[in-house]
């Protein structure tokens, strides 16, 4: 990497989208100091491989960059970081979720877009090809969690993301409350300078 000042690349959690709330403050944030440029948010599709296909494409027409990702986008994160050495910021990070993606296989639609798909039993197996077994470099991570996640159950990332930089806010939710008061830090982690 150079010492350019990277741009971001946000990754949105499963049946999610560009609109979803945390993207949308992302992009506020950086078009605001005039740096709408620096910030890509890819609508990812619901098959994991065509999902990190977008992801691959997307890094590699960004340059330099740094990783924000929430739920499966964290999960999608810590596997990119680890594959290109990134700095990743993941907001309730999903650490293994085929088993929480295993029991809602069928007919679905996209909670922002209202398109239907079928959640097929391969592309929940499909997930576990990205599997990161362990973190070999934490200090390019830094974990937000709160502990009312009703999705996710925030002891599994604490556990498994344990020598990272974290960041544990007591109630909350999945969507992570206030994240916006968040972005400051977000983008001091990951190196990102902007206009003021």
């Amino acid at each position: 990497m150079t010492s350019e000042s990277p741009s971001l690349i946000y990754i949105h959690g499963f049946n999610s989208s560009p609109a979803s709330l945390k993207a949308r403050q992302m992009v506020d944030w950086f078009r605001r100091h005039g740096a709408e440029d620096r910030i890509h948010v890819p609508a990812l599709p619901p098959e994991p491989r065509r999902a990190m296909g977008v992801l691959e494409n997307t890094l590699a027409g960004a340059g330099p960059a740094a990783l924000v990702g929430s739920s499966l986008g964290g999960f999608y994160a810590t596997w990119l970081a680890a594959h290109h050495d990134l700095k990743a910021v993941l907001i309730n990070p999903a650490v293994r979720p085929w088993n929480l993606l295993k029991d809602h296989v069928g007919e679905m639609a996209n909670y922002h877009t209202g398109e239907p798909f079928r959640l097929e039993p391969h592309w929940v197996e499909e997930l576990r090809t990205y599997e990161v077994p362990q973190v070999d470099d934490p200090e390019r991570l830094l974990v937000l969690m709160q502990t009312g996640d009703d999705t996710l159950d925030w002891r599994d990332a604490w556990t498994f993301y344990e020598d990272c930089h974290l960041y544990r806010g007591l109630g909350g939710s999945h969507g992570f409350d206030d994240f916006d008061a968040f972005i400051p830090l977000v983008l001091r982690f990951c190196g990102i300078a902007l206009n003021p």
